[in-house]
């Protein structure tokens, strides 16, 4: 039987931006094998690394549902409308918020955004000489900054260091968004997502699926943050990872072990992907 899998990637598939080499090779396996395997995480397309990429997908879902390519074809693309994102923006300047537009191409943000996120993420983005923190090195490595972000398209922002909660920004600019809490820990309520309502990574699950021939029964989902709820629900079996949000481990099937000890190995090998 032929299987999609999709593979939330920070916590996942990856351990700190980095890609055990055994998960690369599990994954070549299982396409090998006959399945179809995709990326589906909260990242924007333009912070997914060749590092990352590098074992080869059938496609990603990236921008937490918002945006899905598969084999080159761009399936879904959602954007804020204009009106909506001059509001957004001018609602997180208003507030001296550090934040981040992030599109398929590019990731856009302030002057000065970058000292402020070294400041924030501290030994978070280099804990070592040569080691890396995936979340924030690829932020930084893919930013364009500008005091002119008028105009600019974007599908999702994430806020850090706000002077007011992330809900309350999103009740300022109104219309319909949702808010997620950071994925990175200890930034608490100055810190999160906000994201157009109705958008999650379900969402372009089933478009990705549907497009490979894939029913949704028959699809297998990886995940460990809140932002992966609905996936997990969905999918004929739903995968959690050890240590996940208790509200996900709640809707999983199965639990497996993280990416600092190759989990999805294990867990691919018990599904008879490989």
């Amino acid at each position: 039987m032929r299987r999609a899998v999709f593979l939330d990637v920070d916590g996942t598939y990856a351990h700190h931006g980095e890609v055990p080499a055994a998960h690369a090779s599990a994954v070549r396996a299982a396409r090998a094998a006959g399945h179809a395997v995709l990326l589906c995480t909260g990242r924007p397309k333009s912070m997914l690394p060749a590092r990352i990429l590098g074992a080869g997908f059938d496609g990603i879902v990236a921008a937490a549902g918002g945006y899905v390519e598969v084999d080159g074809e761009v399936l879904a693309d959602r954007r804020f409308p204009a009106p909506l994102a001059e509001r957004a923006v001018a609602a997180l300047r208003a507030h001296d918020v550090a934040f981040i537009l992030e599109a398929p191409d590019a990731l856009y943000g302030p002057l000065g955004l970058d000292r402020r996120l070294a400041a924030l993420f501290g030994a978070h983005l280099h804990p070592q000489p040569g080691e890396r923190h995936g979340g924030p090195s690829d932020i930084l490595d893919g930013l364009t900054m500008s005091d002119d972000l008028a105009g600019a398209s974007f599908g999702k922002i994430t806020c850090f260091g706000s002077s007011v909660p992330v809900v309350t920004l999103r009740d300022e600019i109104g219309g319909p968004l949702g808010v997620l809490p950071s994925s990175i820990p200890g930034m608490g309520e100055s810190a999160g997502e906000i994201y157009l309502e109705g958008v999650h990574k379900a969402v372009g699950m089933r478009i990705a699926a549907q497009h490979v021939g894939v029913a949704l029964a028959d699809v297998i989902a990886f995940g460990d943050g809140l932002n992966d709820l609905e996936m997990i629900a969905e999918a004929g079996i739903g995968v959690a990872i050890e240590g996940a949000d208790p509200r996900v481990l709640a809707v999983a099937d199965r639990v497996a072990a993280g990416p600092e000890r190759a989990g999805l190995v294990s867990a691919f090998e018990d599904l008879g992907l490989i």
